[in-house]
């Protein structure tokens, strides 16, 4: 069943890179702060490295001047992600989350089959904005688009 607005994020484990290989619990990570995760179906893939985090290091400053974290996250392996974030350029403070084995993903029950793609499976392309664990908007893209998930759609669309 795909998570909703109301629902609490579910317990799972990311990894990222800074000084070597880190785990985080979805529950620390989410607990406690306001943020936006953004899923895309893998680094370094054309719409997904010419404008979904691109969007996001754009408008950077303004979820942070909002006092909301961002975090980027792709089913790809931690050394991709890192790769990806120093090639965009990406903040200091955007981090780069990998769900390896798309556990995270399948626990939102945002998984996608792109086995025909020879990517096996992967988060769809979307975006969540959560309080305290909480989400509190949900935008996931029709299979191929990107409007929901923009930079752009979530700072228009946060709830107050």
């Amino acid at each position: 069943m795909t998570i909703q607005v109301g629902d609490p994020i579910p317990e799972a484990v990311l990894s990222y890179i800074d000084n070597g290989v880190h785990r985080i619990d979805t529950h620390t990570l989410f607990n406690g702060r306001k943020l936006v995760l953004f899923a895309v179906p893998g680094a370094f893939t054309p719409t997904c490295s010419e404008r979904h985090l691109p969007g996001f290091i754009a408008h950077f400053e303004e979820f942070h001047a909002r006092g909301i974290v961002v975090a980027c996250m792709a089913v790809n392996d931690p050394f991709v992600m890192q790769a990806w974030g120093e090639q965009q350029q990406v903040p200091k403070n955007l981090r780069m989350l990998s769900d390896g084995n798309a556990d995270f993903t399948r626990a939102l029950g945002l998984e996608m089959d792109a086995s025909g793609y020879g990517m096996g499976v992967r988060s769809k392309r979307f975006a969540l904005y959560a309080e305290a664990g909480i989400v509190r908007g949900l935008w996931v893209e029709a299979p191929g688009e990107f409007r929901v998930s923009s930079a752009e759609h979530v700072l228009a669309n946060l709830p107050d």
